[in-house]
């Protein structure tokens, strides 16, 4: 089903950080062609940075397909210098600071690059690999500024995206299924993440350092982040300092690859 011609006129800008993604890349492309939406008023920006593959090279040879496509593609390259050692997953907990900084950036950095006259931006991680055709549509009809999917590794399975969640961090999306209508989130994650465009024009990034760590005397305390928070948990501690709820829609679920 095509998008609503109410609605089809809004501009949206899909931004995905990559690294070491050659193997993602044609089906992430796949899906975005398949999405029910206008090309002309979608638009793609990619940032590439300290990959050992060929993602730089698959993403130069991918860039006049998108373009014949879409509104306009920005691919960026940003050198963070920065690496896991190999054999050490990317959640090992003694990375995860260093880690999620640079992503941080990563993402600051290509915001600033790619945001034009877009009216929402669609944060969409390279391996996330099915969602609706209809994704876009849905979002926009949720009428949500900060809204986050349910990201699955399989139908019906637990939430994936730990990053979302609610109650101190004791519930995540896949805790309220069933609920009617979207739900609060106190933190939200990245693999798909949507957010009204002039919330960031108005100042709304990814922390790349603990945001929040002196807040006890201007908001009433917060059981989980006393500490701060960074990237997107980050972003979504901030998004409430500027008077914003992040909502979570535990019932429209996407994919992630499991390996």
């Amino acid at each position: 089903m095509a998008a609503d011609p109410n609605i089809a006129r809004t501009k949206v800008l899909i931004l995905t950080p990559v690294k070491d993604a050659e193997i993602y890349l044609d089906r992430y492309w796949k899906l975005i062609q398949q999405l029910d939406w206008p090309g002309e008023n979608l638009s793609i920006g990619l940032l590439e940075g300290d990959s050992e593959d060929a993602t730089w090279d698959r993403l130069g040879e991918m860039v006049p397909a998108m373009e014949a496509h879409l509104a306009r593609v920005t691919l960026v390259k940003k050198e963070f210098n920065f690496r896991i050692p190999n054999g050490i997953p990317r959640w090992e907990r003694a990375f995860q600071k260093a880690r999620r900084e640079v992503l941080a950036k990563a993402r600051n950095h290509l915001l600033m690059r790619a945001l034009q006259d877009e009216d929402f931006v669609l944060w969409l991680d390279v391996d996330v690999v099915d969602y609706p055709r209809s994704t876009i549509e849905t979002l926009i009809r949720s009428g949500l500024d900060i809204a986050h999917p349910n990201c699955v590794l399989k139908p019906g399975g637990k939430s994936f995206d730990l990053n979302a969640w609610a109650d101190g961090g004791k519930k995540t999306l896949s805790d309220f299924r069933g609920h009617d209508g979207p739900v609060r989130l106190e933190s939200v994650g990245g693999t798909m993440l949507w957010i009204r465009a002039d919330l960031h024009r108005d100042g709304l990034i990814f922390p790349p350092y603990p945001y929040g760590v002196e807040c006890s005397a201007i908001r009433k305390p917060h059981p989980v982040w006393g500490a701060g928070e960074i990237e997107t948990e980050g972003l979504a501690m901030m998004a409430r300092d500027m008077g914003h709820q992040c909502w979570g829609l535990p019932d429209f679920e996407i994919i992630h690859d499991s390996d």
